[in-house]
């Protein structure tokens, strides 16, 4: 093993590397470490990743040597570039991310426990020489701006360039982050492995991997180890991994809260901002609403964030949001010109693809990217396709890794913190939920989050379309026991003096014919209006057993041509349908046993008996 500064490697990346030169105490812990990893992994050269343009230029310039990286078109689509991953590794792995707290029961029954001493002596003899004929990149990153007073910071470990080269766009990442760690800043560790070790002389693959594949995390310790899997979350580790499952538990030491969620600002035709935070399973709507072009008059909408939010109370008694993240890892197909125009142009370039179709003339396209469907492709897996191959040219979890700045949404002051006016919880669901709903209260709210169901989706193992209990968009993500998690989220609301609303949205319910009763994407605008009404006390609400909805003629419908039937039935409560939502809420509490907080269990008790009076 030797470091970058005396590497004497041909590719460019030969003048990048050298450890930062600082010093102290701190710094040393940093760098013990990192010798300590790399003895065990023995790669042939350790480099220290600086974050520079020159280097990045540079690492991306390697992989498209290496046949990691294809270039596309430098007219169509400059500085951007696809990758194509193996067919096993096309996705988060839920059945193989591990939680390994101390005891079971902090892990709680959504999540995968392991005995951490037993998977720590799993874990030695899987990365035990895993990085021979590689090189181990030491990756500094903040989530958040760099020194921001919301953001935390850690450094993944890693043999991927392209973990590396997509940790640039989602993370700040580089030698700033060093120096804090060296004033002695606390960092959470992370660890990442392809598992594919080179013989000397081995020729490598274009995309290494390996079938026994590993994400764990240490709550007790805040550290992540993932082992065998280079795709997306797996190997990004401080997507889901630290900015959810391991910011989850530092938020609830610390008391506040690590989201899935969006950030958005809407801002009314009078000039009055709204700062909502929305929480949304994947493929349920959750960037179209990030990115939103409102069709309603006079009303826009910035971007701040379109998937994860850090929620902390101020000395305001407001709740205070950001966007950890710096750029966007979104889902491709059904991202399209007609159903999401602004990310279609924040793909425009510098962007990393993975997984989506390339076309005769050097571009890349997906299902939803146009009306039309070209004639000839190259699917995802390399190989040709036309529209009778009856397959997807693109995967259905295929990828894009772009820098939020390059959104035409985004807001000019996307790195701040703002206060949040409003919390929305929504998922797919094509009976029941109405379109919109508010709470009560924010024990009420609560509630609604935690009892939230979608329809399962690529990005996730199971049949697609199965319906899933997903609290909070959260139930892969939460590093600790769901039912504690309830609980920090009524603790936290009870430390604040200024909530937010909440409300449950719903754009997919259904017809009896199969049609979807609201047009969705940009007509959204229009339950955006009425929430924001209703926060500044001028929209009216009539109550339901679930909640409150828009008493007739406050939802903003003008120019809107939508039938009388179907909007009756966007709003319909059934109350014996909902009783039988109770009772399977009831059976999915019951398997926290004693640890769901007795508030959502009084919440489920009287939704009941609203119910029962509704029924008659």
């Amino acid at each position: 093993m030797i470091d970058a500064q005396n590497d004497t490697q041909t590719t460019g990346l030969s003048a990048y590397g050298a450890r930062p030169a600082l010093s102290g105490v701190a710094f040393a812990r940093l760098v013990d470490w990192v010798d300590e990893i790399a003895a065990l992994m023995q790669p042939d050269r350790v480099h220290w990743v600086s974050g520079s343009p020159d280097e990045t230029a540079a690492l991306l310039e390697s992989m498209v040597a290496q046949g990691t990286l294809i270039r596309l078109n430098d007219e169509k689509r400059p500085n951007s570039f696809l990758a194509r991953s193996t067919e096993d590794d096309v996705a988060r792995l839920e059945s193989r991310t591990f939680i390994c707290s101390e005891r079971e029961e902090d892990a709680g029954p959504t999540n995968n426990w392991r005995d951490p001493s037993e998977m720590r002596g799993t874990l030695a003899g899987l990365f035990r020489g895993s990085m021979r004929g590689r090189t181990l990149f030491v990756v500094p990153f903040s989530m958040g701006r760099t020194g921001g007073p919301l953001s935390h910071i850690g450094v993944q470990l890693t043999d991927s360039p392209y973990a590396v080269a997509s940790m640039g766009v989602m993370t700040r990442v580089g030698d700033e982050v060093a120096q804090l760690i060296a004033e002695g800043a606390p960092w959470v560790r992370t660890v990442h492995s392809v598992g594919a070790p080179l013989a000397e002389g081995e020729a490598d693959v274009v995309w290494p991997s390996n079938p026994d594949k590993h994400i764990v995390h240490f709550p007790d310790t805040l550290e992540v180890w993932s082992f065998g899997s280079g795709y997306g979350g797996n190997a990004i580790l401080a997507k889901k991994c630290f900015a959810l499952r391991i910011a989850s538990v530092i938020g609830r030491d610390e008391g506040w809260l690590a989201e899935h969620m969006l950030l958005i600002r809407a801002v009314s035709p009078e000039g009055r901002a709204f700062h909502i935070a929305a929480a949304f399973p994947s493929a349920c709507g959750k960037t179209n609403l990030a990115m939103l072009r409102p069709t309603l008059p006079g009303w826009r909408v910035e971007t701040i964030g379109d998937d994860i939010a850090w929620i902390r109370p101020g000395e305001d008694g407001r709740l205070w949001a950001i966007n950890p993240e710096a750029g966007f890892f979104g889902v491709a197909p059904g991202t399209g010109e007609s159903t999401n125009a602004a990310a279609v142009e924040a793909l425009r370039e510098n962007v990393i693809f993975t997984n989506v179709a390339l076309t005769p003339d050097g571009d890349v396209w997906w299902e939803g990217l146009t009306d039309e469907t070209p004639e000839r492709l190259i699917d995802w897996r390399g190989d040709d396709w036309t529209p009778d191959s009856g397959r997807p040219a693109a995967h259905p979890n295929s990828r894009f890794t772009v820098a939020a700045s390059q959104s035409p949404t985004i807001s000019p002051d996307w790195e701040d913190a703002v206060p949040l006016d409003a919390i929305l919880f929504g998922g797919r669901r094509a009976t029941n939920v109405p379109l919109v709903v508010e709470a009560s209260s924010w024990e009420h709210g609560v509630f609604m989050g935690a009892t939230i169901s979608s329809e399962r989706t690529a990005a996730a193992e199971g049949t697609v379309g199965e319906l899933r209990r997903d609290p909070f968009a959260m139930m892969p993500f939460c590093g600790y026991n769901m039912a504690d998690y309830f609980a920090h989220w009524i603790r936290v609301g009870a430390r604040a003096s200024r909530l937010p609303a909440v409300f449950q949205v719903n754009w997919f319910r259904k017809g009896d014919d199969g049609r979807f009763l609201w047009p969705g994407f940009g007509e959204n605008a229009r339950v955006i209006d009425w929430i924001a009404r209703r926060v500044a006390g001028e929209a009216e609400a009539i109550e339901t057993p679930v909640g409150r909805v828009p008493a007739a003629g406050s939802l903003d419908l003008d120019g809107l041509d939508v039938r009388d039937a179907d909007l009756e039935e966007l709003f319909r409560v059934d109350p014996a349908s909902w009783l039988d939502e109770a009772r399977l809420t009831e059976e999915f509490f019951d398997t926290f046993g004693d640890r769901v907080p007795a508030e959502l269990r009084e919440q489920l008790a009287a939704l009941r008996e609203r119910l029962e009076t509704a029924r008659g």
